[in-house]
């Protein structure tokens, strides 16, 4: 085989069909939510639409994750309503061409690893949280509802999940969307179609820049906003990529995807979309179709805009209850059923981490805040444990020996002064070995100095050995004297 089809197969297509009917099935599910989240954002369908298409496009072509489908996010529809208020879609469509430039930056600065930093708490938290919001999102659809709309819903689950115990063949999401349409059409049924959803493209999207000053006035206007479209926009791409890393068990390019993300986002903002992120509910539902490669999201880009410029009269008369079913699914699937009975056997922080994430995202409907709660909660638990690790053993009597073990930092350099008590010691010399310790920044360096002096001010002779390479050049760095050391 040449190169050429060996990097084909790998990285575009392990299989035509499968990627074909996995990027049509992730397109159905974009309908619905992208219609929704362009609401949301206060901008017609369109503009959602038509980012989703863009961003599909050039993500498959230069994002690092291949399979993952990107697209108009909720999360960024929140950031950016508030501006698109103020002052107009124009501004929104220059802070994505901002917050582009930003991603871009980003992944070239090579900052894809911060996502280590994410726990694998807040990792399961984020994902629990996305599916419940996934499922709420169709709860409008279904609530007051008529009777034809549940029978529908329910024929359409039947389908979905009973039809893989037959066959595997065709996505049975896609089968559901075509017999639920079949038989509505069929019987007249009274329900909802995406016609209903909002005003759907009829044209291509034209290439234009933003209508908008070139001037200090319009950067301060849209720095902000579009700082937050950035951060939102990464993290959620980051965390879905991780995700398809798991589920498909191979790795991704994270600073490629951030930077291939900012370019999608340019590419959006400059044909009249706005901005948006990796989706993992659509992601979650292409790979469990069968998608691998960068071909499933390229056709979910396209199908997308074949649906709804060429094919549109056969789009509009699609039940909304036909995604609902394909969405309820992806929620189900989405959901990590085991992190519940996990909550009692795993350690009491971990599992009050995984639930503060859980909790801030539904509370809040952002993704965003959800897992920046759950980092937050995890790094202080973390160094709330290892500044537990610290320990001051005391020994000998004509000389006193301190030996310190254990990481020395802001959070446990008050454990470390406390261990001394200058009325005990009795002006007698004291050697602290630092042999087993380490001293990790300022406030490390400066409690142990405070310790010296306060048992030289008191009459002792102090010795500080032990201390590694590191940890003597950060105390010269801050011109702290210690004798011995």
């Amino acid at each position: 085989m040449s190169p050429f089809l060996h990097y084909f197969r790998a990285q575009w297509a392990p299989s035509v069909p499968r990627e074909l009917m996995a990027g049509a099935v992730a397109t159905f599910a974009l309908i619905p939510e992208v219609i929704a989240f362009s609401f949301v954002a206060g901008v017609d369908p369109s503009v959602g639409l038509f980012a989703s298409f863009v961003i599909s496009i050039v993500i498959a072509f230069a994002g690092g994750r291949p399979a993952m489908v990107s697209a108009a996010a909720g999360s960024v529809a929140l950031v950016a309503a508030p501006l698109v208020q103020a002052h107009g879609v124009q501004y929104l469509f220059a802070a994505g061409l901002l917050a582009g430039a930003m991603q871009m930056l980003f992944g070239w600065l090579r900052l894809g690893v911060l996502l280590r930093f994410v726990s694998g708490s807040v990792r399961t938290g984020f994902v629990n949280a996305l599916a419940i919001l996934i499922f709420a999102a169709q709860l409008p659809h279904l609530v007051g509802a008529n009777g034809a709309t549940w029978a529908m819903l329910a024929l359409g689950l039947a389908v979905i999940y009973g039809l893989p115990r037959i066959s595997t063949a065709i996505p049975s999401p896609l089968i559901c969307i075509l017999v639920l349409t079949g038989v509505a059409h069929a019987l007249d049924l009274p329900l909802k179609t995406v016609a209903d959803l909002g005003h759907l493209p009829d044209t291509l999207p034209r290439w234009a820049l933003p209508d908008v000053p070139l001037s200090w006035q319009t950067l301060q206007l849209i720095a902000l906003p579009a700082l937050a479209i950035a951060m939102v926009g990464l993290l959620e791409s980051l965390m879905t990529a991780s995700v398809v890393d798991e589920q498909t068990d191979t790795p991704s390019a994270k600073n490629r995807e951030c930077s291939g993300l900012g370019l999608a986002n340019v590419a959006a903002s400059c044909f009249g979309g706005i901005a948006g992120c990796g989706m993992i509910g659509q992601s979650v539902s292409n790979v469990r179709y069968g998608g691998r490669g960068r071909l499933s999201t390229l056709f979910a880009g396209a199908f997308l805009l074949g649906l709804m410029v060429l094919l549109k009269p056969w789009v509009a008369q699609v039940p909304v209850v036909a995604l609902v079913a394909v969405m309820v699914m992806v929620s189900a699937s989405t959901l990590d059923w085991g992190s519940a009975r996990a909550l009692l056997r795993h350690p009491k922080l971990s599992s009050l981490v995984m639930l503060a994430t859980v909790v801030v995202t539904i509370a809040t409907h952002n993704l965003a805040a959800g897992v920046a709660v759950g980092v937050l909660l995890s790094g202080v638990f973390f160094m709330f444990k290892v500044s537990g690790l610290l320990q001051v053993q005391r020994s000998g009597e004509a000389e006193l020996v301190y030996a310190v073990r254990g990481q020395v930092f802001f959070a446990s350099a008050d454990l470390l002064v406390d261990a001394f008590d200058v009325r005990e010691i009795e002006a007698r010399p004291v050697r602290i070995d630092m042999a087993q310790a380490h001293l990790w920044d300022i406030t490390a360096v400066q409690a142990l100095g405070k310790v010296c002096a306060r048992l030289r001010k008191h009459g002792s002779v102090v010795q500080v050995t032990g201390l590694n390479a590191q940890s003597q050049a950060l105390a010269a760095r801050l011109d702290l004297r210690l004798d011995g050391a």
